[in-house]
């Protein structure tokens, strides 16, 4: 996600990789100016991060080490903006999110991505379609709540946004709801008739927060809206959408210190998972190339059922885990969002989140074949694993399509990754297992 920006100062470390003095650090600085200027962070910004790292790196002694430390505390002190990081909960039920934007700016598909992510710490939340200018902007909600079955509140009977917003917070205080997130109207541009509207809906609302969506590839305009959303209407965070698409990604590094207010989320993908939760400090290590350890914690958290992972280590442990147990962490895996997401956040792995470019769990070609594979075998067949012999193997690769040498190679490949997960299932259970799986549905099952 943080692609270019992360190249910029690796570029300029080299530069003092081997050197300590003055001439090296300016070298450094020089080349950390270019690529940040390049990246597309506002130049008064690069300026001051330039100005910053240079005193501090002098009053330490020039070298590696020292404009290492001054780069990632000048980086902390540019992020960290004061405020709320992430979500942050009412303390009486339910919170109420006003989610801003303008139009095209992804807000909508934003509101679901945020919905999702609270699904997934087990929060009950009610998304509330108070967009009554874009004709689609209902449907699409309609769509988005289907699939990640979160309740969706509309009213066809009126186009009063206000209206919409008063009877939806009455059924989420009747139906004990923990959120909820409120999709407002946007605009192809600011107008006086935009910002009324709000004010109104904000008023009906009483929002515990509201947040203003930007699209990062609009780069340092998504700054300028911002700023005017915050003077308007006032707002409380931002999240950036469309962060994938936005091969500069400057805007992010800048956007906090000139708006004023914390950004809270980054979207990065097309699918529900793809949102991130926005902290300095985990950020500016992997900024720096150093990973985010507990980001990638918290993703599996979410993901995993403690008392599923205890019942299925057992399972690994006594040699029981068959095609059906398989299957079913593959699913859990796509839940955690794509994989060069999650290679990005393990520190040193950030060269080969790039080389997996756009691959996922969801799109791999191999997933798609091992669920043909099963979906061709009986059920004894996908339980016991042991059955198969060569008669039952060139049924079922003529039932799905395949050859029988790919068939004996998935078998092999889901054998191996299931003797390595018995290997370390008395260590850490369910997560060893799940790293095993990307065996054969992950990085290492690129076609070469």
């Amino acid at each position: 996600m943080f692609d270019a920006l992360t190249d910029s100062f690796t570029s300029a470390i080299k530069k003092i990789r081997f050197h300590d003095d003055d001439k090296a650090l300016t070298k450094a600085l020089n080349e950390l100016k270019k690529s940040l200027l390049k990246a597309d962070v506002n130049h008064k910004v690069v300026k001051e991060l330039i100005t910053k790292v240079q005193i501090k790196t002098k009053a330490n002694g020039i070298g590696k080490d020292q404009f290492l430390d001054a780069l990632r505390s000048t980086l902390y002190e540019l992020l960290e903006i004061g405020g709320n990081k992430g979500f942050i909960f009412a303390p009486n039920p339910p919170t109420v999110i006003l989610m801003t934007g303008l139009q095209g700016s992804g807000k909508t598909t934003t509101t679901g991505k945020l919905a999702n992510y609270l699904k997934n710490k087990q929060k009950k939340v009610l998304i509330v379609a108070a967009d009554l200018q874009r004709l689609a902007a209902v449907e699409q909600l309609r769509q988005i709540t289907a699939q990640i079955e979160v309740e969706l509140y509309e009213d066809e009977s009126t186009k009063s946004p206000v209206e919409v917003v008063t009877g939806a917070l009455k059924k989420a205080k009747d139906g004990i709801y923990d959120v909820v997130l409120i999709d407002t109207a946007g605009r192809l541009a600011i107008d006086d008739e935009l910002m009324q509207e709000l004010d109104l809906v904000k008023k009906a609302a009483t929002p515990n927060e509201i947040f203003y969506v930007a699209d990062s590839m609009t780069g340092q305009d998504a700054v300028k809206t911002a700023t005017t959303f915050k003077e308007k209407i006032g707002i409380d965070g931002v999240i950036l959408s469309k962060y994938d698409g936005d091969a500069k990604g400057g805007v992010a590094l800048g956007l906090s210190s000139q708006v004023k207010v914390p950004l809270r989320f980054i979207g990065a993908g097309e699918k529900m998972e793809d949102l991130e939760v926005f902290i300095p400090e985990r950020i500016v290590n992997r900024l720096m190339g150093f990973g985010d350890i507990e980001g990638l914690a918290e993703k599996t958290a979410n993901v995993i059922d403690e008392k599923q992972a205890k019942k299925l280590t057992k399972k690994i442990q006594k040699g029981k885990f068959n095609f059906n147990d398989f299957l079913e962490q593959m699913e859990s895996m796509k839940k955690m969002g794509s994989m060069k997401s999650l290679m990005g956040m393990m520190p040193g792995m950030g060269n080969m989140s790039k080389a997996l470019k756009d691959f996922d769990m969801e799109n791999s070609s191999e997933l798609k074949n091992i669920k043909s594979m099963v979906s061709s075998m009986t059920m004894k067949e996908r339980e016991n694993p042991e059955l198969l012999n060569n008669s039952r193997k060139q049924r079922i690769a003529k039932g799905c399509g395949l050859t029988q040498v790919e068939i004996n190679r998935m078998i092999k490949q889901f054998k191996n990754a299931g003797k390595m997960a018995k290997r370390f299932s008395g260590k850490n259970g369910m997560k060893d297992l799940q790293a095993m799986m990307g065996q054969m549905g992950g990085a290492g099952a690129i076609p070469r």
